[in-house]
């Protein structure tokens, strides 16, 4: 049995397992068997060989999460192609930036994205990284519901399985072209082969002990890390199924569950917390939880208010993980029931070996803070086009050093402390700022907080706060700063709470803090 790579676990599954449901739309559009999905897949690899590319190459995929962003993703990988995902909310210059850098041949979108891309491929960003192997625009082939137009000259391309394009895929293929959001400076395109992905998958699906009966309800997008590889591959991975709307909804998440008789679902902790603010009569009925097993929270750490108060009011688990992009995803989950969860705790290493090294890389004691290292089969082949960075982030004995700062206690599980370019230097000493983060979660009515540094002529750096509140509550900001002195004491209070509606995020709901000064100073 051969699952060396994408290709070949979906041939497998379509000689195996071939009428059995892979892809849920709620939208009634278009549904997926795992026969529907290797032919739609080798269709779309087909019409991209057409185009005269070679395996190889960058492809990119501009779409929001609907059958034929699936298909077009997984054709992509499944031809030999090195899918580029394309971030749809990081803005003309980011795309351009990421559209040249990635020397992408040809972009699989829909209409309603086609002047974005246009301008994007006019953007400043894009001329001036475009260089000579970039030369010749790349195509933008707009992608309808029948997949009529990715063959050459806008007919649908042939129902041939991809051989063409293919012939020399292996583990070691690069499968994924993905780009960090990042704090400073241009994004960094991050590369996963065949093997990675498949670890990827694998890893989550170990994890969460799923199995073929499992159907997962897959609400972030497919351009993010968790939303690929969480529940797309480890579904693809387990002989599961997943259901796909269009984009989050809050008043509509607890229906699909119910309807499609979801058994688990991925969320972060930005949905975590609007679920747990919705009005209670979008709830799922407690009579329809016999299905649902259980929830996952990953892309930022959860506060422990948060996570008590979900499963209080809704009954269901819910297990923090956390990942990177870097990583294809899960590095660390909290064990399933029975298992011990910890509060607090992302959890322990499924499928990768963790942990806490000093600032050489040496290991330091258990209950020590240090960055957290990773090895295994999940940890990305390189950075693209970009060798300093990658020996910088890869060690010679294939460690990975995810800039996260953490604590690993006795028995295995990793507590996040915060990032180390996110600490706030007060005085010569440093502040998380998840501490911060947690004791503004305390108060019932705020939906989102975030704390960050800002300039200090006496201490150097001084901390504050934005915090986003339930609709229709007041809380002052005197209310806040004393409830961050009454748990943490006054030397790491806020001096200053700003009240915004909504948080900036990034694709995937984490709270992009790195912009919270700009944004209350503008």
């Amino acid at each position: 049995m051969n699952r060396s790579t994408v290709r070949s676990l979906i041939d497998e599954r379509a000689r195996n397992d071939g009428g059995q449901p892979f892809l849920v739309d709620p939208e009634g559009r278009r549904s997926l068997s795992y026969h529907d999905l290797k032919n739609q897949a080798a269709k779309v690899a087909t019409g991209i060989a057409s185009r005269g590319v070679r395996s190889g190459e960058s492809v990119a995929f501009a779409m929001n999460n609907t059958p034929e962003c699936v298909v077009c993703l997984v054709g992509i990988i499944y031809g030999g192609y090195r899918a580029t995902a394309i971030n749809l909310v990081a803005g003309r210059e980011t795309i351009g930036y990421v559209l040249a850098h990635s020397l992408s041949r040809l972009i699989l979108t829909q209409p309603v994205h086609r002047t974005m891309l246009d301008e994007a491929l006019q953007d400043a960003a894009f001329t001036e990284h475009a260089n000579d192997e970039t030369a010749a625009m790349p195509m933008i082939i707009e992608v309808d519901d029948d997949l009529g137009v990715i063959g050459s000259n806008g007919a649908a391309g042939g129902q041939g399985n991809g051989d063409e394009a293919a012939d020399a895929l292996a583990a070691g293929t690069d499968g994924l072209l993905m780009y960090t959001s990042g704090t400073t400076g241009r994004p960094k395109g991050v590369v996963l082969t065949h093997a990675n992905l498949l670890a990827g998958g694998l890893n989550t699906s170990v994890a969460h002990e799923l199995t073929p009966a499992d159907r997962a309800l897959c609400v972030l997008p497919l351009f993010h890390i968790n939303g690929l590889c969480v529940t797309l591959m480890a579904p693809l991975v387990s002989g599961g199924s997943v259901v796909l709307p269009e984009r989050f909804s809050t008043s509509q998440f607890w229906g699909w569950v119910n309807d499609h008789d979801c058994s688990w679902f991925s969320v972060v902790p930005t949905q975590v917390s609007y679920l747990l603010h919705a009005d209670p009569s979008s709830d799922l009925p407690p009579a329809a939880r016999g299905v649902l097993r259980f929830g996952r929270t990953a892309s930022a750490p959860l506060s422990p208010e948060l996570h008590q108060g979900f499963e209080d009011r809704f009954g269901i688990p819910l297990i923090e993980t956390m990942g990177l992009t870097e990583t294809s995803a899960q590095i660390l989950a909290n064990p399933m029931p029975p298992g011990e969860r910890r509060i607090g705790s992302s959890g322990i290493a499924f499928g990768d070996e963790v942990r806490i090294g000093d600032e050489r890389q040496q290991d330091v004691p258990r209950q020590s803070e240090g960055e957290l290292l990773v090895r295994g089969p999940n940890v990305m082949d390189r950075y693209f086009r970009n060798d300093v960075e990658t020996r910088q982030a890869l060690t010679s004995d294939g460690w990975l050093r995810t800039g996260d700062l953490g604590r690993m206690d006795a028995d295995g599980y990793v507590f996040i402390t915060g990032r180390l370019k996110e600490l706030i230097i007060k005085g010569g000493e440093n502040i998380a700022p998840r501490e911060i983060d947690e004791a503004l979660y305390r108060h019932e009515h705020v939906v989102e907080a975030a704390a960050f540094a800002r300039p200090c002529a006496n201490y150097g750096q001084r901390v504050e706060a934005a915090v986003s509140l339930k609709p229709g509550h007041a809380v002052s900001e005197a209310e806040l700063v004393a409830l961050c002195e009454a748990v943490l004491g006054s030397f790491k209070k806020p001096d200053r709470v700003h009240f915004m509606e909504e948080l900036p995020k990034g694709p995937s709901g984490k709270i992009q803090r790195n912009r919270l000064l700009a944004l209350i100073e503008s």
